[in-house]
């Protein structure tokens, strides 16, 4: 195998997704010069580096089944990886080697630095600062791609696409709007450069993959004899829509079940706005209720019903057509996903960096759906929960650990919330001027105020018997 894709961000969503899909090509003795050069970004990322080149980075991907059996099988697609932090000269060499045809990315929604209501790149970010700097060695994601594109431009090597798999409407557009304008504060000539001669497809993704634990790590060993040191757990539905812009060429992605179409953006709002949002409304109300785990509170009824209330009634009306897919049957085969026992997502993990999923994920179905004059009393409830979830304890008092990056300020506005029912609302770049807009305050301050007084199952349940499913 040789290289044909640098991956910034070699998580575990990564290895279940993307590197599968090359590894099912490679398999079938195809897409031999395809294969992944793996970064890690981040100073944290020397462990899974370290752990993954000493197993010459092979791994274990296990679908876990409903019905409890483990389906594992190697992945091989990722030659080596590199430590960005320590080993920045080499990663450098790896994308502008003329052999890279593609950097793809999977760096959160967080990372592209975009503000959460006018869609526009945040020049005055702390991270991006010391890349600015002139002829700083790149510590960011968007520090190492305009540095490798101006090499390769100055030595004459056609550019290479840029395929981000991040959660973000629209992600191939946001990344173009971000980079581009990132390489503009460096060089306006060479951010024009970009713009005109990089391409950037969208694309969505989708496969559910919790965090690692050690008990996966043992199971893999006393179950299969497989020892490995970072094996990657997932369910069994996988999904890949993208956009066919690929200038210098792409592996035959479509033949390993890639759907690759014209306008990805029907199936991106799909997954979007249904199954994102939807974690999130399960997750608040869930860790409220008493719940840990997401298969916990998909399979109750009283959650399930809520789940498909607010996907049928609220997320659905928002919808552009989607192609060939039954929405009916997909968002109950959500509820089904979200119900796996085995996967064990965890509802921290959900409730994780709210304030850059909430506002991408749920904030624009509430403005369209006000826009349209159509109900929004779910998805009030469940930004009433996330409020309720940031004052940072539980209704049996034990505290929560609230992890986001604007921690201080979310728990800040959620402890006002007592003498001003909307503070936590008021922050216009997580939500616009939805605080002044009767039609969601209505609904959200009743929702709160209920989330105080009678906990969140109970507001649940009055929630689905005034509205039905």
């Amino acid at each position: 195998m040789t290289t044909g894709i640098v991956h910034l961000g070699v998580g575990g969503f990564h290895r279940a997704h993307q590197a599968m899909y090359v590894d099912t090509l490679l398999s079938e003795g195809a897409a031999c010069d395809w294969a992944f050069t793996g970064v890690g970004v981040l100073p944290k990322d020397d462990r899974i580096v370290e752990v993954l080149n000493a197993q010459d980075g092979l791994y274990t991907l296990v679908v876990k089944h409903p019905d409890g059996h483990l389906e594992p099988r190697v992945i091989g697609s990722i030659r080596r990886l590199l430590h960005a932090p320590s080993e920045p000269d080499a990663v450098l060499e790896a994308m502008c080697d003329p052999a890279t045809r593609i950097v793809s990315l999977t760096i959160t929604e967080g990372s592209y630095l975009v503000d959460q209501v006018t869609g526009e790149f945040d020049p005055h970010h702390p991270s991006i600062q010391p890349d600015l700097i002139e002829n700083a060695v790149p510590a960011t994601a968007f520090g190492f791609i305009v540095e490798a594109l101006r090499r390769r431009r100055e030595a004459g090597v056609a550019p290479f696409t840029v395929m981000t798999c991040d959660n973000l409407p629209g992600n191939g557009d946001v990344a173009r709007g971000t980079i581009t304008a990132f390489a503009r504060l460096k060089s306006p000539e060479l951010g024009d450069w970009i713009a005109a001669n990089v391409s950037f497809p969208n694309c969505m993704v989708d496969r559910i993959t919790p965090v690692t634990t050690e008990d996966d790590i043992h199971r893999l060993a006393d179950e299969f004899g497989i020892d490995d040191g970072w094996p990657v757990v997932t369910e069994p539905f996988t999904q890949w829509v993208l956009e066919d812009e690929f200038p210098t060429g792409r592996p035959p992605l479509d033949d390993a079940g890639v759907q690759v179409v014209p306008d990805v953006m029907p199936y991106e709002l799909m997954k979007l706005r249904l199954l994102n949002a939807s974690h999130q409304a399960l997750c608040y109300l869930g860790y409220l209720s008493g719940y840990r785990y997401a298969h916990e509170v998909a399979q109750d009824q009283e959650f399930a019903r809520f789940l498909l209330g607010y996907m049928k009634h609220e997320g659905e009306p928002t919808l552009p057509e989607v192609p060939g897919v039954d929405l009916t049957a997909y968002e109950h085969e959500l509820v089904a996903r979200f119900a796996n026992p085995e996967i064990r997502d965890t509802l921290a993990r959900l409730c994780a960096e709210s304030s850059d999923r909430i506002p991408k994920w749920l904030v624009p179905v509430i403005r369209d759906d006000l826009a349209a004059d159509r109900p929004v009393e779910r998805a009030a409830l469940v930004v009433a929960a996330w409020a309720r979830y940031a004052e940072g304890v539980d209704e049996q008092g034990e505290p929560i650990d609230i992890v986001d990056h604007r921690k201080e300020q979310v728990m800040a506005a959620a402890a006002k919330q007592s003498d001003d029912r909307l503070a936590f609302i008021r922050d216009p770049s997580l939500f616009g001027d939805l605080a002044e807009q009767e039609a969601f305050t209505a609904p959200y301050v009743a929702a709160l105020e209920s989330l105080h007084d009678k906990g969140a199952a109970a507001t649940l349940r009055e929630l689905i018997s005034r509205l039905g499913d």
